[in-house]
């Protein structure tokens, strides 16, 4: 702290490393210069315990990661119209509840046992503790066990300012993967066998993926130098493969196929909505991949001067933005070539981020445009192939979150072999056989619980709604509202009065 003309003045120099020395007055040069450092250091003390300067950081930390979650509930909202617009008139709030069902129903259950599990598994099964030791189930007990004990951590604390907004970031990561699945479900599935599904995946089966691949001591990242920055792989693709499984149990709309195996086109009550409601999740990727930023300054930040990703490795704002917009336009771009239909095109945005998601903290611009772009162009022919094959995707998310969300998972094992994979000596590299690795865990963490729990589900006649109620529409029979009534093809109009 330099003075000049009585006025105090901070020079910092290299981050929070600062420079202070004293500036002397002509009437001062009889004064011994220890003297003087000694009370300019005993000042500079007291001011630093006295300025908030700590404070300040955290509550920064603790902003910064409140500003995601209304941002991440915009995917949300995005998702609500996006699925609603493609429904057709009959069932257009069967969708609607079914969305917000499965996001309230991922917080309490995340709350409950999916934090802990985060933290409990990065190495594996029994939950040993990992070399940085911040994982093993007896660190989750402490610090992410809803039922009690680590009340000081789950639960209101003045001395606490990070564990629950970084939680809500978390939680809000689980309702998207919910959200995944959702639409691609749409028009025949039974809410409550939805909703048992939403919880396994949303509250167990990403959340493995993210202890295992999303964490410092993930197994996969220590091991194989897997590197998921946006979560292409572990939220995105675990999301679309477990959708996938349950579509191959649940089966295809009625009047989706013909006899000869053939394709049908069933369109949506209302493309604007749709369009608008993929724009909305445009808007709300930029809180999801904020949240995937680790603010400096903190105990539990990775370093004081600057952002990190959650493996430790050096990020900036600065180069998310650049890379996100061009991996949107890319997207577009690429889609719009191949289709001219803006339906695709608008998924071709979402492709766009997801195809690049993962090395978002290591590409160059042009190497998200160019991802992004050939991301768009493979879109639409991915979802023929699989519905050649019988799968009703109403919406393409098993293309647009699962086969592109692995498509970007390998593609930084490409152009990004070499960087480190994680901030520690000797650190893991990425390359491409350990994102493969990656995409295979990926894809089994998804699959394999979607196909199992959707399997017994229709064992137990819980999966798909009666052929009779899927005819008449799904407003009709299951939701007490009528979405349209003026049109007079829904529920029938009842009297406010009915006196009158």
């Amino acid at each position: 702290m330099l003075w000049e003309n009585d006025i105090p003045c901070f020079i910092f120099v290299n981050g929070p490393s600062w420079v202070a020395g004293p500036r002397l007055n002509k009437a001062e040069k009889g004064t011994p210069v220890e003297e003087q450092l000694a009370e300019l250091a005993a000042q500079v003390a007291a001011l630093e315990a006295a300025s908030g300067g700590s404070v300040t950081n955290t509550m920064f930390a603790e902003t910064y990661y409140y500003l995601t979650i209304p941002l991440m509930i915009i995917i949300h909202a995005g998702f609500l119209a996006y699925e609603m617009g493609a429904s057709r008139l009959k069932n257009v709030l069967s969708s609607g509840v079914k969305n917000i069902l499965a996001f309230a129903f991922m917080i309490p259950t995340f709350y409950f046992f999916g934090w802990w599990i985060y933290f409990g598994f990065p190495t594996g099964i029994p939950g040993a503790a990992g070399p940085m030791g911040i994982s093993g189930v007896e660190y989750a007990n402490a610090i992410a066990w809803g039922w009690g004990d680590s009340a000081q951590y789950m639960g209101p604390n003045i001395a606490d300012n990070i564990s629950g907004v970084f939680f809500g970031a978390f939680a809000l990561f689980a309702c998207t993967t919910a959200s995944i699945m959702s639409g691609a479900v749409i028009e025949r599935i039974q809410t409550v066998g939805f909703i048992i599904l939403a919880v396994v995946l949303g509250s167990f089966a990403w959340v493995v993926a993210a202890a295992w691949g999303w964490h410092a001591d993930g197994w996969l990242v220590t091991k194989f130098g897997v590197h998921d920055f946006g979560a292409a792989g572990l939220v995105h693709a675990v999301a679309g493969f477990f959708a996938l499984g349950v579509l191959i149990n649940l089966g295809p709309r009625i009047g989706k196929f013909n006899a000869d195996g053939s394709a049908n086109h069933i369109p949506g009550h209302n493309m604007p909505l749709t369009v608008v409601g993929l724009m909305l999740i445009i808007v709300g990727f930029w809180g999801f991949l904020m949240a995937c930023v680790v603010p400096p300054g903190e105990a539990w930040s990775w370093f004081p001067d600057k952002f990190a990703t959650i493996y430790g490795t050096p990020i900036t704002l600065g180069s998310l933005s650049f890379n996100i917009l061009m991996g949107v336009a890319g997207g577009i771009i690429g889609a719009w070539l191949f289709t001219r239909d803006p339906f695709w095109m608008m998924s071709g945005a979402l492709a766009g981020i997801i195809s690049t998601a993962s090395g978002l903290d290591i590409y160059f611009p042009a190497h998200a445009f160019v991802i992004a772009f050939s991301a768009g162009i493979i879109l639409k022919p991915c979802a023929d192939w699989l519905e050649n094959r019988g799968i009703d995707d109403a919406v393409g998310a098993v293309t647009v979150h699962g086969t592109i969300g692995l498509y970007g998972l390998i593609m930084l094992g490409i152009w990004g072999a070499g960087f480190p994979a994680l901030a520690i000596d000797n650190a893991p590299t990425i390359s491409l056989v350990g994102q493969i690795v990656g995409a295979v865990v990926f894809f089994l963490l998804g699959f394999v619980p979607g196909y199992v729990v959707s399997l017994i589900l229709k064992m137990l006649g819980m999966l798909r709604v009666p052929e009779g109620a899927e005819i008449a529409g799904m407003d009709a029979v299951k939701v007490p509202a009528a979405g349209y009534p003026e049109w007079g093809n829904d529920a029938p109009v009842t009297p406010a009065h009915p006196a009158e």
